[in-house]
């Protein structure tokens, strides 16, 4: 440990692995800019085109608008491809301890990369709810819900504890009329329903995430619980995505070692004894396999991109864990959190993130190899 600290070794992959995940994800993050707008703007009935999204987001935020929120994706896929790799590598020593060679079966760097994406969905959830409010707004301007407030004299107490919500006053003067019938003992009953926010659960109307996409202003009307919103499909994303990048990319790594392996004398035993491969044959490999990964796990990335433009407070979702309402949808949908209205679009933007998982790993790993094999020279 003490020579490993001495000659920076530990710190030299560090720096290597910021600098390459946030130059690749700063050159494809517009990608992932119209791939978030393309999902979350679809319904079953209005299917906006590439074109529309690109020219109404240009149009309200110009160029700049399509990084919106690119420091918080940064940070999150800094510490999330950290944890992958790290969780991956870490397993994977486990499978290679005590064998001849540091050979690594497909099915081990399965499972491997299943577990690491697990743990990389729950490191960068945060990051990503941020991120991808921050991408919305480019797209998108809503009213100030502060006019609204004021139009309907909400109580300070409301505004404090749901900042930013919008109660309905006429389900709240229906309400006062039912009561109407009971003692009034109060000498305005419809201000007092003012200051109990349960009392209107349901009927408010919560407002846009274009004004609810600050962490405070997450924490302080949805909970910290938001924070990690649509965790059921982000986990499954990114298993999904983890276990089928690994194991197409040990296969590819596989096949490109015997290949080299063929055409030395003698052929080599072990796979130590080939040597290097091409920096260039890897990342191509790499950016293969994050466009496979991407294409198989995308139907989960919209699902969970959907349930994160959702904004729920607080004590409405106390009342449905209270009352026990399940998710809507069959069994499947329940499990991976696919909500029943998105099944024909779970699809939408699939070919701005396959695009954008390619060319990230590609140069995720080219960038990698170049700056330490600069670093090390």
């Amino acid at each position: 440990m003490k020579e490993l600290v001495k000659d920076q070794t530990f710190a030299t992959h560090m720096v290597a692995g910021t600098w390459s995940v946030a130059l690749g994800t700063a050159l494809t993050y517009p990608l992932d800019t119209l791939k978030v707008l393309l999902q979350v703007s679809s319904g079953a009935n209005t299917q906006p085109t590439t074109v529309q999204v690109l020219l109404k987001a240009h149009t309200l935020s110009g160029y700049s608008g399509f990084y919106n929120g690119l420091g918080w994706l940064a940070v999150g896929r800094t510490l999330g491809v950290g944890t992958r790799f790290g969780i991956y590598e870490l397993l994977t020593s486990f499978y290679k301890d005590g064998r001849e060679d540091n050979y690594v079966y497909v099915a081990e760097a399965l499972m491997a990369g299943i577990v690491a994406g697990a743990v990389e969905s729950f490191v960068t959830s945060p990051f990503e709810l941020i991120k991808l409010r921050s991408q919305v707004n480019s797209a998108y301007r809503c009213r100030d819900p502060a006019l609204d407030i004021k139009r309907d004299a909400v109580s300070p107490l409301i505004g404090r504890l749901l900042r930013g919500y919008t109660p309905n006053m006429k389900a709240l003067n229906n309400s006062v009329g039912l009561l109407s019938v009971l003692a009034k003992k109060h000498p305005n009953l419809g201000n007092a329903m003012k200051e109990y926010p349960w009392m209107m659960s349901g009927y408010g109307k919560a407002p846009s995430i274009c004004h609810v996409r600050r962490p405070s202003d997450v924490i302080s009307l949805e909970g910290w619980g938001a924070l990690w919103r649509g965790v059921r499909s982000g986990i499954t994303r990114d298993s999904v995505f983890g276990g089928i990048f690994f194991s197409i990319w040990q296969v590819l790594h596989e096949t490109m070692l015997d290949w080299k392996a063929v055409k030395m004398t003698p052929i080599p035993r072990f796979d130590e004894d080939v040597g290097p491969l091409s920096p260039l044959a890897v990342s191509l490999a790499a950016g293969f396999s994050g466009s496979v990964a991407a294409a198989a796990s995308h139907s989960f990335d919209t699902a969970k991109c959907r349930d994160q433009c959702n904004v729920v407070p607080k004590h409405v979702s106390t009342e449905k864990k209270f009352f026990k309402l399940g998710l809507p949808g069959n069994t499947f949908e329940r499990w991976f959190g696919i909500h029943p209205a998105d099944r024909k679009i779970l699809y939408r933007g699939i070919w701005f993130r396959m695009a954008r998982s390619g060319v990230a790993s590609f140069v995720l790993v080219g960038s990698y190899f170049l700056t330490i094999d600069q670093l090390f020279s």
